[in-house]
């Protein structure tokens, strides 16, 4: 405790059963004036003492006071023949309070709405602004035909078929044709901690949690609003993701953390354009007693790993609270009772009321938990695991509240039917791949979005933003993944717009793009679940938010430019293939064999520069589709069915048998190569005895110290189910070197189907290359980042002299890359110094948020970056002028490809040492792509042959056959083949493979 706290606590006065009292003097006192009756007894009683020896004057004196406060009362009770007016005051106060005590917020009918309460003459939307020509998602359903849409005052006014013509009438009428593109309501985000922890984040900006001592795990009498930072800037980012609304809640280290508060995600939106918390809520202009309110909750390891309990102890303590609320609460219905049964009351009755029952019975630090009984406030829960929601459900059914949401709910998954009959339509927040970090989110499943909906459970996707990795912006992205795992279309833009509106009551607001709903409104440039969709516009409240300028420059496109045609931005989205059991079971049985054969068609595209010889041929193929045939692990022909027709004649006159497989959007690929964060290196991120432990105490003048990661490294898991899913056949991983270290040991390359062992070709390249960490990491170990660039310095010099035989002098010649993680502009100049200097080193950067600012000087350098900042944020603040991407800057990827650098992409994530998001990396690429203009073998090339050059790899001759195009959402893969390291015949490495295939080579 620290000193403050400590005085505050000896100078509180005790309570009367010994222990401490609140920090506030009870609000309501009865006033101990004495009543007629025990005058007598007092009399009584100071007689006795007469006839005991007390003194009489002694007793007369008590028998005066007596009636001198007798005197007292009645002169207060009726001062001049009236009531006292404290009393009466105080009367009116509990009479008021009791009359609201079961008050909850008005909810108007949908679409009835005349007005928008944010709105006002001095800073609202002037004019009328019609959208025409939209293909409309209005937050149910895509509407059939296209539409105008017409709003004003913040206000959406109506909505005509675009055929009809209809002219709209007024003043000020502002028209945009948006040519046919998609049009949504602006998303909302029903949890996310932006204005409590701004970016970029400090120590000092972090208000998301009150921990503390006294409190200990219960804290509901806490509000957000009073935390909100009005200035902070992820806001701008997150609504350039179409995210209007947002439901902000405190963090998740108190079984009961403190009440939440609506927003909207436009800063400076006041009267003055100041930054003011009033002006950001999205109840604006509602007057405070009609407001909603909203609890977060937590249980499991959050708070059991703050203060110390067991989910037993969690659920005792929780109990405990809420029965302290009970109590009160009923306390305030028999007060109420007793003041509401009499309808005529007068003054002396009032004051006599007051006088014998004194104030409404009131706990300010029970205030919130009492309202939630009274079903006042909505509870939103973090949990993640089936047996702690059957907990709060059980105890919410115990004392009678309502549960709205259940948060992250990795595993809700299991328990649809759980959530059917104990829960009240309660909603599921839920990541769409979001885990693997912790032991609650160790048993995700991709397809949990599909299997809720399937059973009738609401689904919403949230953010959680609070860094990098949980984004806000990037809200669509989840639920184009949740579509792309079978979620329906229209349900997955439910999940970010109505669904989440409705979970936090407000969906006669927000959530839909319909009459009598406020203006919030996106445009997008392509189907909003398609990779890489990003908004042209958004209106807030009827206000267009992004500047038209920026958007052109960073996408070369405005939300009213006419379409050239050559665009694809109404190409619906992907979902993934599946095939049945009993299908998946002969197919795979069968390609496994020894020996086995395939023929496979209906390959619409082929990029493959890992065979040279092939690649020349295909390129004169043009749009005919063409077939695959592997004869004996050898490609005996790719090309059309013409050119195959020989080769299959041929096949079948020696009485081969072959596997057929048709496709229907045929892609191959060579297996990609990721650099990974922890594959194979730790299996649940968060649990250190879950792999090879941390790898501390690496020193940079200390070859010896050096740890390498082919001495502890795991070839399969749940992490590598994922890789397999993604076509991911290769993976790169650095020891899990300790978070503070600036040395972080050497990588090592590894095959990742889980059919090779350590001893049995499992591992591919044992060193790769030396990994450093340069920014505020290296303060940790190097005290300061100038220390670590010195050092580093030493290290080369001393690389080319006495450690000229040791990992360090293999890298001052270049013989082993020097891989360093690096995002700050300054950091990587310095690099650039040092690569002058030393010529002969082989620098990579890994990681790039400001790479933008130098990359001209990188490709001076012969610097190559792998870039894994793709979608970069600007969450800490050596990384504050992160390059963030359209529509507000210019991505990285069309700065680099600009500037001439050399680059790759990879998906590491340096705040979570977890891959969970491995399987993405070719749609990653995609979305790189798109607005770096690249082609279709520049896309595959940065996952695949740029990695390779770049880490001086071997060059793989993997292949990966999928259904749909890997570098958007939801292809599949169908076959992935290694290349033998000793024969290079092409072996079956994954068969339709699935995320819960992550067993050992010896299953």
């Amino acid at each position: 405790m620290d000193e403050a706290s400590e005085k505050r606590r000896l100078l509180r006065p005790a309570s009367p059963s010994g222990g401490s009292s609140s920090l506030e003097p009870p609000p309501y006192e009865v006033p101990a004036y004495p009543r007629r009756p025990r005058h007598r007894r007092l009399f009584a009683q100071s007689m006795l003492s007469v006839r005991t020896g007390l003194s009489v004057v002694v007793a007369a004196s008590v028998l005066w006071l007596c009636f001198a406060v007798d005197r007292q009362y009645r002169a207060q009770q009726h001062p001049g023949g009236k009531a006292s007016p404290k009393l009466l005051q105080r009367f009116e106060e509990a009479l008021a309070q009791c009359q609201g005590l079961e008050k909850v917020p008005g909810r108007p009918a949908p679409g009835s709405r005349q007005s928008n309460p944010r709105w006002s003459p001095t800073n609202g939307q002037t004019g009328t602004v019609v959208l025409r020509n939209a293909t409309l998602f209005d937050g149910e359903a895509f509407v059939p035909d296209a539409v105008d849409i017409v709003f004003s005052k913040g206000l959406i006014e109506a909505i005509h078929k675009t055929s009809d013509n209809k002219a709209i009438v007024g003043d000020s009428v502002v028209e945009y044709n948006v040519h046919g593109r998609y049009v949504t309501p602006g998303l909302v985000d029903m949890h996310s901690h932006h204005y409590i922890s701004t970016w970029p984040s400090t120590e000092v900006s972090d208000d998301a949690n009150e921990v503390n001592p006294e409190t200990k795990a219960f804290t509901p009498m806490v509000r957000v609003i009073d935390a909100l930072k009005p200035y902070d800037e992820a806001a701008t980012i997150i609504l350039s993701g179409g995210v209007t609304s947002s439901l902000i809640i405190p963090g998740s280290a108190n079984l009961i953390a403190g009440e939440g508060v609506p927003v909207k995600n436009a800063l400076y939106s006041g009267e003055h354009s100041e930054p003011v918390v009033e002006d950001l809520l999205l109840e604006r202009g509602v007057p405070a007693g009609e407001r909603r309110r909203y609890m977060k909750f937590a249980f499991g390891e959050n708070p059991k790993g703050t203060w110390g309990y067991t989910r037993l102890g969690n659920g005792w303590h929780l109990r405990e609270q809420l029965q302290k609320a009970k109590e009160l609460k009923e306390k305030q219905d028999d007060y109420c009772s007793a003041i509401l049964e009499n309808h005529h009351w007068h003054d002396s009755l009032k004051a006599s009321f007051i006088h014998h029952h004194g104030k409404f019975p009131f706990q300010l630090e029970l205030e919130s938990t009492v309202a939630i009984l009274r079903g006042q406030v909505i509870v939103q829960n973090h949990n993640y695991e089936p047996e702690d929601i059957e907990t709060m459900l059980r105890i919410s059914h115990e004392f009678g509240y309502r549960v709205s949401g259940f948060h992250h709910a990795t595993e809700a998954w299991k328990v649809p039917n759980l959530l059917k009959e104990k829960g009240d339509n309660v909603t599921i927040a839920i990541f769409a791949e979001f885990s693997l970090y912790k032991a609650e989110s160790y048993s995700p499943n991709l397809y949990a979005g599909y299997i809720l909906d399937k059973n009738g459970v609401p689904v919403a996707y949230k953010s959680d933003h609070v860094i990098g990795l949980t984004s806000a912006k990037y809200l669509a992205s989840q639920a184009a993944i949740g579509h792309a795992f079978k979620l329906p279309e229209e349900k997955a833009l439910q999940s970010i717009t109505s669904v989440p509106a409705k979970a936090i009551d407000l969906d006669f607001r927000v959530g839909y793009c319909r009459p009598g709903f406020d203006a919030d409104i996106v445009v997008w440039d392509s189907h909003p679940l398609s990779i890489g969709a990003t908004p042209l516009q958004v209106f807030i409240d009827g206000q267009a938010q992004l500047d038209e300028s920026q958007v052109k420059q960073s996408m070369d496109v405005t939300f009213t430019a006419a379409r050239t045609g050559d665009e694809n931005d109404n190409i619906k989205p992907q979902v993934r293939y599946e095939i049945s059991d009993e299908q998946r079971e002969s197919t795979c049985s069968q390609a496994s064999e020894t020996g086995q054969s395939f023929i496979i068609e209906g390959i619409q595209k082929a990029f493959v520069d890992n065979y040279p010889e092939l690649a020349a041929s295909l390129a004169q193929v043009g749009d005919e589709p063409l077939k695959l045939i592997v004869e004996d692990g050898e490609i005996s022909c790719f090309g059309s069915a013409v050119t195959c027709a020989e080769a299959g004649s041929r096949f079948e006159q020696k009485g081969k048998k072959a596997l057929h497989i048709s496709l229907q959007n045929g892609h191959v690929l060579p297996g990609l190569t990721a650099l990974t964060r922890a594959l194979g290196m730790t299996e649940i991120a968060m649990l250190d005895s879950t792999g090879d432990g941390q790898a501390s105490g690496q020193r940079i003048g200390d070859p010896e110290s050096v740890v390498y990661a082919k001495y502890g490294v795991w070839l399969d898991g749940k992490e590598f189910a994922r890789a397999r899913l993604g076509g991911v056949t290769r993976a790169i991983s650095l020891p899990l070197a300790d978070a503070s270290g600036f040395v972080q040991g050497v990588s090592v390359e590894f095959l990742t189907s889980g059919k090779k062992s350590l001893t049995d070709g499992g591992i591919v390249q044992g060193d790769v290359a030396l990994h450093l960490a340069l920014g505020d990491a290296t303060k940790h170990s190097e005290g300061t980042v100038s220390n670590g660039i010195a050092h580093l310095r030493k290290m080369l010099e001393d690389g080319k002299g006495k450690h000229n035989e040791t990992v360090y002098g293999r890298v001052a010649a270049g013989r082993l890359p020097l891989v360093v993680n690096s995002n700050n502009k300054y950091d990587m100049s310095q690099l650039v110094l040092v690569k002058k200097d030393f010529p002969e080193t082989n620098i990579v950067i890994l990681g790039g948020k400001e790479a933008p600012y130098v990359a001209k000087e990188l490709a001076a350098a012969n610097i190559s970056v792998i870039l894994s900042e793709n979608r970069p944020a600007p969450d800490t603040f050596r990384d504050k002028d992160a390059v963030v991407g359209p529509p507000l800057t210019r991505s990285i990827a069309s700065h680099l490809k600009e500037a001439g650098v050399t680059f790759a992409l990879a998906i590491f994530e340096t705040t979570m040492p977890a891959d969970y998001r491995i399987h993405d990396l070719g749609p990653e690429a995609g979305w790189a792509a798109k607005y770096a203009h690249l082609s279709q073998e520049e896309t595959v090339r940065l996952v695949t042959s740029n990695v390779e050059s770049i880490l001086g790899l071997e060059k793989s001759r993997d292949l990966v056959v999928f259904e749909g195009n890997p570098l958007n959402y939801g292809a599949s893969v169908v076959l992935s083949f290694h290349a033998n390291g000793e024969t290079g015949k092409l072996e079956v490495a994954t068969c339709f493979p699935r995320e819960d295939e992550h067993g050992s080579v010896l299953r």
